[in-house]
């Protein structure tokens, strides 16, 4: 009887140890989700979205701002309401700028409209992405200069109201500057307040290889990041993950443990959080995923 009583506790403490241990494995990170105007406008789906996302532990929501209007207000009033954390995501130069836009700062600071509009609406901070030149520029350092001139000039605006400032830059950035795009992790560190890599495997050479290494890509590129700041990085960083790779067919249980394993590798490499991007905002695979690591 007493042997059976002994069993039963440790086999209870052992479930109890797992448990935890399992639903802790993300905690204290941000955990975001990326979505479009159309989207947030959507009642009906943004109610059910939240419905979800609060269940899975999700917190934050990025969400596109490109044209202000009544039901974009309303909706991210029924965001904050339901305690997610909202950070405006702004297309700074849509597909990358060309040198005569991003040499023109009356195009770029009249971005600063929709930044103003966000802020009113309550958002927590501001996410710049196309961040960048386009791709048909000379490789020169001068390139990452004129970007962060810019990165600079939002941050000088944002500081003066308290509103940490994000910006997306390319994975391949994390191992050293790109020079086509003019996008210097280094450089642009001590500027910003956060950081947020999109190291999508799908977006790395060679393609196979990524593909079935979505783990070692995701933490070598966050690896690649802290080690350019002898892994003291001035900044947060929340790394952007994917649901799927577009380049290979994939079953839905493929892909929930490519998820997995991407959530892994932001764990491991001990980022400060992660925003899953889905252009359709179809996030039921990495409901699936988080859910799964509580069982």
């Amino acid at each position: 009887m007493y042997k059976n009583k002994t069993r039963m506790a440790l086999f209870f403490y052992t479930i109890t140890f797992f448990f935890l241990l399992t639903t802790e494995l993300y905690a204290g990170e941000v955990k975001g989700i990326y979505l479009t105007q159309y989207t947030l406008e959507n009642t009906t789906y943004l109610n059910s979205l939240i419905k979800n996302a609060k269940a899975a532990g999700i917190d934050t929501f990025v969400i596109d701002l490109s044209r202000p209007g009544k039901r974009y207000r309303e909706n991210i009033a029924l965001v904050k309401e339901n305690g997610i954390k909202y950070v405006a995501r702004i297309v700074m130069f849509p597909d990358g700028g060309t040198r005569e836009q991003i040499k023109t700062p009356s195009y770029w600071q009249g971005k600063y409209a929709l930044v103003k509009q966000a802020i009113d609406w309550g958002a927590d901070e501001i996410q710049l992405d196309y961040i960048r030149y386009n791709t048909k520029q000379k490789p020169t350092s001068q390139n990452s200069e004129d970007i962060h001139e810019i990165i600079q000039w939002y941050k000088n605006k944002l500081a003066a109201q308290k509103i940490p400032l994000q910006i997306d830059v390319f994975g391949i950035a994390s191992f050293g500057e790109a020079k086509y795009i003019g996008q210097n992790i280094k450089l642009f560190g001590p500027t910003v307040d956060a950081m947020c890599p999109m190291v999508y495997p799908s977006h790395y050479e060679p393609a196979a290889k990524h593909f079935k290494q979505p783990y070692e890509t995701v933490y070598d590129s966050l690896m690649g990041i802290k080690e350019q700041f002898d892994d003291k990085t001035p900044f947060k960083m929340y790394a952007y993950i994917e649901l799927s790779n577009y380049r290979f067919p994939m079953s839905r249980q493929q892909k929930v443990n490519y998820v997995k394993a991407q959530l892994r590798a932001v764990n491991d490499a001990d980022a400060d959080g992660w925003y899953a991007w889905s252009p359709h905002n179809r996030y039921d695979i990495l409901f699936d995923a988080l859910q799964n690591n509580r069982k």
